[in-house]
């Protein structure tokens, strides 16, 4: 790739890290690896290297809903997720709670499930993947301060493996009642989990492709930053699609 290719960028004033070193990530599945193909209800299939881990005490889709209903904010809603019995809590370093935004502008922010960097910190969205998330708001005349993020899962899977359809389904009720509770007008997406799941599209053949809530939300769908830093000739489709979200903004 060369930087004529990104000149649009460079004229955007926009600097995420071109020649950045792609990232290497010990916990990647080797061609070498014997792994076992999970199908979810989606058609999708997973790979699985790591099996789920049973909780102490089982939980089900009713418990979830019930004390997902619960909070009336959403630092109470953090605080139900953090007592709440996941599956995935047993192999987990911490829970990754919502990141709640000082000054909302009506965006949020969904992405896949916490890095190791997040699990390790406990925080969302850090490291090189925060880094360059940040410089993708900052592109766009926003911060943290103006967002919220939640991940799909507020737990690391063990070694960072596919996540099966029943952790998925335990952790939407917590996703679904944050959604509710922020009232956000544009929900950004990163990666391909969360744009199966919230909008209900396949991220490769729709991205940048707004979709429209029953609620009145939009919903705009992009590469997670990770991929970005493996693929930097993707940047120029984020650019175009967080150009529109700079737009639906402005009218929110």
């Amino acid at each position: 790739m060369t930087d004529g290719t990104l000149r649009d960028l460079y004229l955007a004033g926009i600097r995420w890290e071109i020649t950045d070193v792609p990232l290497v990530r010990a916990n990647l599945v080797t061609q070498s690896q014997t792994v076992a193909p999970i199908v979810d209800t989606a058609g999708r299939t997973a790979t699985c290297v790591v099996p789920p881990i049973a909780p102490t005490t089982p939980m089900t889709m009713e418990t979830a809903m019930s004390m997902a209903a619960r909070p009336t904010d959403i630092d109470a809603l953090n605080r139900m997720i953090g007592e709440f019995n996941h599956p995935l809590r047993a192999g987990a370093t911490n829970t990754v709670p919502i990141h709640i935004a000082k000054n909302p502008n009506g965006m949020i922010i969904i992405t896949d499930m916490p890095s190791a960097d997040d699990d390790a910190a406990g925080t969302i969205l850090t490291g090189a993947n925060g880094d360059l998330m940040d410089k993708m708001l900052a592109a766009i005349g926003m911060s943290r301060d103006n967002v919220s993020i939640l991940p799909m899962l507020f737990w690391r899977t063990p070694g960072g493996r596919t996540p099966s359809r029943e952790e998925i389904d335990l952790a939407r009720p917590f996703v679904n009642r944050a959604i509710e509770l922020l009232g956000a007008r544009v929900i950004l997406t990163l990666g391909t989990l969360p744009a199966a799941e919230i909008a209900g599209i396949n991220l490769g053949r729709a991205h940048g492709v707004p979709v429209q809530t029953e609620s009145g939300a939009t919903i705009m769908p992009i590469y997670h930053p990770n991929y970005l830093i493996l693929k930097p000739a993707a940047k120029r489709d984020v650019w175009n699609a967080l150009q529109n979200v700079q737009n639906l903004l402005k009218n929110v």
